[in-house]
């Protein structure tokens, strides 16, 4: 029965182990998705500081409306990377607790564990304690 236990234990630990690491992994995916959309929004920020209007000679103002409309189009750009950002830094959170709750289960799993080898060897104490004492026979040398 113990030694069922103690192989029921190893399964399950190997599992949390594993799903750890799959959250591990997610939440570092996460972070990745974070950094990717914080660069996006900061080149699309770049990018609409570089066309801000600029005083030229007087027949451009066909470039003036295109600029504009450009500017406009890299403002709703940044507003759209600047949701994703928020909703990537949201993931990442759920990530992160998902990794502390799988980080839980596994040690819920190692105590279970070392309390299970504790009392066997508790037990194993007991049962010499308990065992009657060995009378050794010696012969005398021949």
């Amino acid at each position: 029965m113990a030694r069922d236990r103690k192989g029921q234990l190893d399964r399950i630990l190997r599992v949390r182990t594993l799903q750890l690491g799959m959250t591990r992994a997610e939440e570092v995916r996460a972070h990745a998705k974070i950094a990717s959309e914080a660069d996006l929004a900061n080149r699309i920020a770049k990018l609409a500081d570089s066309v801000a209007p600029a005083p030229t000679e007087a027949g451009s103002g066909f470039s003036l409306v295109a600029a504009a409309h450009f500017r406009s189009r890299l403002h709703q750009s940044a507003e759209h990377a600047e949701h994703r950002l928020r909703a990537a830094e949201a993931a990442a959170e759920r990530a992160a607790e998902a990794t502390r709750e799988a980080k839980r289960d596994q040690s819920a799993v190692e105590k279970l564990m070392a309390r299970a080898d504790r009392d066997a060897a508790l037990k194993a104490i007991r049962a010499l304690e308990a065992a009657p004492a060995v009378r050794k026979i010696r012969h005398d040398p021949c």
